[in-house]
């Protein structure tokens, strides 16, 4: 993840530029800093310790952990538990492989099913619709400066659109789709790498979000989002995996080689 000035806290850099849009919506609309700093102090605790273990340079990207987690964690969860599915999160979805860049499962991710499927009896949180508005926003921004995929984007999309106008979908879950989107999805260090690729993680993000809305009986918007979220990276390299099969599939056919 480094290219001239494309280095890894570039891109952690910008992504932060990108939600701040839904950030200040979050907080202007009830939005618990105190959570997100919790967060944040347990997240470089793990980046100190795997610093001075290993060598491993701390990142910013802990602060969009931090603010991922605060936004769609259990509401009322309380610091004990919240440490405990942070930490499990970030040590085992990011810094055993070597830290944002590396991993293969977005941490926030983890973190967030690790305290749905633990403590199941906390509430998950509702947003307001401006909130799910700055999304759009921050998509565009992230797009235009090249640290989101615009067919990752486009591929949810119109699974989306079309979910809505076929009835499978209603607002309430939009709304945490389009948040979860954002924060755990989009995110490039385990998004799909290929063209193909990211439409379909798109469209299946979308789409697992449809089914668990149709087939979950009491599962929270937020909830399937996150489930949705986790399924979809991990089904990521796979996605990868069959594009470039089918590239070199053509590719072998058109030249005549076997």
């Amino acid at each position: 993840m480094s290219g001239g000035i494309w280095t890894r806290e570039t891109v952690a850099m910008l992504l932060l530029a990108c939600f701040l849009p839904m950030g200040a919506s979050w907080v202007w609309y009830g939005g618990h800093l105190s959570v997100a700093f919790l967060v944040l102090m347990i997240v470089y605790g793990w980046q100190l310790l795997f610093l001075l273990a290993r060598a491993q340079a701390p990142s910013l990207s802990g602060v969009i952990t931090a603010f991922a987690v605060a936004m769609l964690a259990p509401e009322h969860i309380g610091p004990l538990r919240l440490a405990l599915g942070v930490s499990f999160g970030v040590v085992m979805g990011e810094l055993v492989f070597g830290g944002w860049g590396r991993n293969v499962v977005n941490p926030a991710t983890v973190s967030l099913a690790f305290l749905g499927f633990g403590f199941p009896s906390f509430e998950w949180p509702a947003f307001d619709v401006p909130v799910a508005w700055a999304a759009i926003p921050a998509v565009a921004l992230g797009c235009g400066l090249g640290v989101m995929s615009a067919g990752l984007a486009l591929g949810a999309s119109f699974v989306a659109i079309g979910a809505s106008l076929l009835g499978a979908l209603d607002g309430s879950v939009v709304i945490a789709a389009a948040i979860a989107f954002v924060l755990l999805v989009a995110d490039p260090a385990t998004a799909a790498t290929t063209r193909f690729g990211a439409w379909a993680q798109g469209g299946l993000f979308v789409a697992l979000l449809t089914l668990f809305h149709q087939a979950w009986t009491g599962a929270a918007p937020v909830q399937m989002a996150v489930a949705a979220s986790l399924l979809t990276s991990l089904a990521v390299p796979l996605l990868d995996e069959a594009t470039l099969a089918a590239w070199v599939a053509l590719r072998r056919r058109r030249h005549g080689r076997t």
